[in-house]
């Protein structure tokens, strides 16, 4: 499937992301014992959205453009819901399948990383080890609705591989605790709410919280896909 434009997966929409050309961009990208452009070439990351915004969040364009800017493809997947106009998300299972079917465009990629946000980040533990990613980065994982729907919890101990849950301190839905026995760890941004929003009294700016959370994402998935696709393994 050429994937040089925007192409229709399921109803949804699958892009890959340009690559970024910014030097300062790159220099931003801290890549742990492994070396950015070449060897990232084999890693692949997709991105997933919220419930009610797309994947040109604030969080995950910054995200994307550390990623890029190291060498790694990203490919950003919007849910059918949203291509059509529709404010209402899929069911877990549309959306499931809608990422399955992406991963199977781009080639079941063998260095496959997740990055979701809220909604999107349920998607990733959801189908992570069915889809053969190696890790997966939860930006806000949305733990407790409101009201008295269940926890998320069994969605996120179930995920199978190394996650970096990267929350807000303020987030409503609360913040899941680390678990090293399933490979789960946490990173809190301090000030910032469930979309990397902030207070004028938490003396940050939104530009700060965005860096934090896209920098720690990108350096933790740089360091679980790099070493892998470096040696061509």
């Amino acid at each position: 499937m050429d994937l040089g434009s925007p192409v229709n997966i399921d109803g949804g929409r699958l892009r890959v992301v340009p690559a970024a050309t910014s030097p300062s961009t790159a220099s931003a990208v801290a890549a742990p014992s492994a070396v950015a452009g070449p060897a990232a070439a084999g890693a692949t990351v997709v991105l997933l959205h919220g419930a009610g915004s797309g994947t040109d969040t604030p969080v995950l364009t910054a995200l994307a453009d550390r990623l890029t800017a190291a060498g790694v493809r990203v490919a950003a997947l919007e849910m059918p819901y949203r291509v059509a106009g529709r404010r209402a998300p899929d069911r877990p299972a549309r959306l499931d399948a809608v990422l399955t079917a992406a991963v199977d465009a781009l080639g079941r990629p063998e260095h496959l990383g997740l990055a979701g946000a809220s909604m999107g980040s349920r998607v990733a533990v959801r189908c992570a080890r069915a889809v053969g990613a190696r890790a997966v980065l939860a930006l806000g994982f949305p733990l407790q609705p409101p009201g008295d729907r269940p926890s998320r919890a069994d969605e996120l101990a179930g995920a199978g591989v190394p996650v970096l849950v990267v929350q807000g301190e303020r987030d409503a839905f609360g913040t899941p605790p680390a678990d090293p026995a399933r490979q789960i760890a946490v990173h809190i941004v301090t000030g910032a709410d469930h979309s990397f929003r902030v207070r004028v009294r938490d003396a940050r700016t939104v530009g700060e919280v965005t860096d934090e959370a896209a920098g720690t994402g990108a350096s933790w998935l740089l360091g679980r896909l790099l070493d892998g696709a470096a040696a061509g393994g």
